[in-house]
């Protein structure tokens, strides 16, 4: 075991080894830079801090620096191996992609001649696995609410997504591979992310495919027919093309202008949330999609994410059920209390009257007997 934890050390080291010394310093100086221009807006905190604790603070700045750079490291051995493990990764995506359309056929299904094939299997002529990756992300509740009904048609010519990482700038592709089709000319749509930061992550812009849509078969946009108006000369009907929805959508994404000054506060907060909404289904696609297609195609996937759900729910429940038995003793308590209260009241006014009666009878009587 020691001798297998020093090989995959050294095979480590050899993969770290691969990213140029430039690009290490490129990093740690990039979280460097980072510190300062937060270190310049926060300059006004330190100004208020006593000499003593301002030295302490600056000591706590030089360890969170170590610290940073260790990150750099980090990251930098991240990207090396998820590089590493997406090559590995490949072979099955092949053997996936041929059995899903029908390249190669699995094991035991292989016959020698057409006389052979079950007549079932004859009739419906069905190669691979149909409609594969349309059923896969109609399962995912992010991406089923961006199919529409009259996309299903078209996705069912979907013969492969991929995806990839990017150096320059940073981000991640996703290629959308079809078959010829009677919607649109393009064998391949991509959608490309540029990303400021991969790890918080902040999105800088996305790119779609522009979709070369064959006469009359957009499904991005309606066509709308409206009658003339009686007595109109014009006696042909008013026809007029709106944007509608469609998952074709996600490949025209959102733009964001060169300069901010030309958009207010209502519209940048809505293209942030919009922008937001679009990553959400690229990432979505990326990681959860691809690695996991056939647990999605099958609805296995559905049933860990609601297990997950579940176990959270139960936690918050079990927090909710707590807080209500405290409520519930709160309340019983203020109930004993006032019930205490109106008990000592019934007997202060018979004490009373007894006090007045005994008085009446006995006249005084020593003060032991009073308080009874």
């Amino acid at each position: 075991m020691s001798n297998d934890k020093q090989q995959e050390s050294l095979n480590l080291a050899g993969l770290a080894s691969a990213l140029s010394e430039e690009d290490r310093a490129g990093l740690v100086n990039a979280l460097k830079d980072k510190l300062q221009s937060l270190a310049g807006k926060h300059a006004d905190v330190l100004e208020t801090l006593s000499p003593v604790v301002r030295k302490r603070v600056e000591v706590l700045r030089d360890i969170q620096s170590q610290h940073d750079e260790l990150e750099a490291k980090f990251s930098e051995e991240r990207a090396v191996l998820e590089a590493k493990y997406q090559k590995l990764y490949e072979p099955l995506y092949t053997k996936r992609y041929d059995i899903v359309n029908g390249v190669v056929e699995v094991e035991g299904l292989k016959y020698e001649s057409s006389n052979e094939i079950p007549a079932e299997d004859r009739t419906t002529e069905e190669k691979g696995v149909p409609g594969f990756w349309l059923t896969a992300m109609k399962t995912n509740e992010v991406l089923t609410e961006e199919i529409q009904e009259r996309d299903e048609e078209a996705l069912k010519y979907l013969k492969d997504i991929k995806w990839c990482r990017i150096d320059d700038p940073k981000g991640f592709k996703l290629e959308f591979f079809f078959d010829t089709n009677p919607y649109f000319k393009n064998a391949v749509l991509t959608k490309t992310y540029h990303m400021i930061d991969e790890d918080e992550p902040i999105l800088e812009k996305a790119i779609g495919t522009e979709i070369e849509w064959l006469p009359g078969k957009c499904l991005t946009q309606k066509i709308l027919k409206k009658k003339p108006k009686k007595g109109s000369k014009n006696a042909k009907p008013i026809t007029k093309t709106e944007d509608c929805e469609s998952f074709f959508n996600f490949f025209n994404p959102p733009q964001v202008p060169d300069d901010d000054a030309d958009i207010d506060e209502d519209t940048a907060e809505q293209l942030q949330s919009q922008m937001e909404a679009d990553y959400d289904i690229g990432s979505t696609i990326r990681d959860k999609i691809i690695p996991h297609a056939v647990s999605w195609f099958t609805g296995e996937a559905v049933e860990d994410d609601d297990e997950l759900e579940i176990e959270g729910e139960e936690d918050g429940e079990g927090e909710d059920e707590d807080d209500e038995d405290d409520e519930e003793e709160d309340d019983e308590e203020d109930e004993d209390e006032d019930e205490d209260e109106e008990e000592r009241g019934k007997s202060k006014k018979k004490s009373s009257i007894g006090q007045k009666k005994s008085r009446g009878d006995q006249g005084d009587r020593p003060a032991e007997c009073k308080q009874q």
